[in-house]
């Protein structure tokens, strides 16, 4: 059964990745389509963080995963760097996870 799931999904991604380049390349140049090719990929991050942070077991968890994110979002706020963002999110959660 696994497989077949496997198949039919390698099926459909070789199937959208056709209708990609099927698209004119007119339909392309398009301003309106261009500039939400741009800023499509931050609300598409932004949800798959926030589920992250938040899912488990079909319940909204809230553990140091939250902290680390809002140390982060206070960060990105404050434009530290990218690296230290990461970084200060990470230490956040892991030294709420060892204390607890």
């Amino acid at each position: 059964m696994i497989w077949a799931a496997v198949l039919l999904a390698s099926a459909g991604c070789f199937l959208l990745k056709i209708a990609g380049w099927s698209v004119p390349a007119a339909w392309l140049e398009r301003d309106r389509l261009q500039r939400a090719a741009v800023l499509l990929p931050v609300p598409l991050l932004a949800a798959l963080v926030v589920v992250q942070t938040f899912a488990g077991d079909q319940r909204l968890v809230v553990d140091a995963r939250a902290a680390g994110l809002a140390v982060g979002a206070v960060l990105v706020v404050l434009r530290a760097p990218f690296l230290l963002v990461v970084v200060a999110a990470a230490v956040t959660a892991a030294a709420l996870r060892a204390l607890a």
